[in-house]
């Protein structure tokens, strides 16, 4: 798996996939770039994680639901570690609203974040991809694009666009030795909804996972680590469900 001297950027690279998808690329040999928007120390606690596997790492703060934003933290990565070479656009927002409650501006923001922060993310560091000719993008959807959700309609349509984009590069970016593929994850611990969620509601979303169980950030983490690395450079345009077995 290892991929020595090449650099990463993972988005919401503070807690829970994110974090792990970190550390994963770290011990791979990846130098790695770890946004987050608000929680700057759980960010600076996973960069000293990381840099134990030898490498570099750089926290860039920012709020990729603004493409000025983007644009900067892509820079910032770019600025210390010559190109990024593997980009994970990890970061998300999820809330629960009815859809005839949600404003103009409930619905655009998470658009700009679930969807629109990996298009301003990727055309800031494909240019670096095309030129060394090898490339990595790795967008995460969740199983509001497979099956929708209530109460998360903008969430469903910016998942559905992820996938989207990802075929739509996986063709465009392919010939020039740039693999884009998406990981949908299933019910990932710990996760918001796991521990606000009621015993029942827990019963119920794990009576539809053949493992029984709630996956883990390592392992969502995994399927990462196959998708940047050398024994990935076949996959290209996929969505790679880690998710037990089908729930959703």
């Amino acid at each position: 798996m290892a991929v020595n001297g090449k650099s990463a950027l993972v988005t919401g690279g503070g807690k829970n996939i994110g974090r792990a998808c970190v550390l994963g690329l770290a011990e791979d040999g990846f130098n790695v770039a770890i946004n987050g928007s608000s929680d700057r120390a759980a960010c600076d606690a996973v960069a000293k994680e990381a840099e134990k596997f030898g490498v570099k790492t750089l926290v860039v703060m920012g709020d990729v639901g603004k493409p000025a934003e983007c644009k900067r933290i892509a820079d910032e990565a770019i600025k210390a570690f010559g190109t990024v070479d593997a980009l994970l656009n990890n970061a998300a927002l999820r809330p629960n609203k009815p859809f005839l409650e949600m404003t103009d501006a409930d619905w655009e923001r998470v658009i700009d974040v679930d969807m629109n922060a990996a298009i301003w993310l990727s055309r800031a560091c494909l240019p670096g991809m095309v030129t060394k000719g090898w490339g990595r993008i790795v967008n995460f959807a969740g199983m509001n694009a497979i099956h929708g959700h209530a109460g998360r309609a903008p969430v469903s349509v910016a998942k559905h666009g992820i996938w989207g984009l990802s075929k739509a590069l996986a063709m465009e970016f392919g010939p020039k030795g740039i693999t884009t593929n998406t990981i949908s994850p299933g019910p990932i611990a710990p996760d918001v909804e796991e521990k606000n969620a009621s015993a029942q509601a827990r019963a119920q979303t794990l009576a539809r996972v053949p493992l029984g169980r709630f996956g883990k950030p390592v392992e969502v983490a995994a399927a990462a680590r196959l998708l940047v690395s050398e024994g990935g450079a076949y996959i290209n345009g996929q969505m790679i469900a880690v998710n037990g077995g089908g729930a959703t």
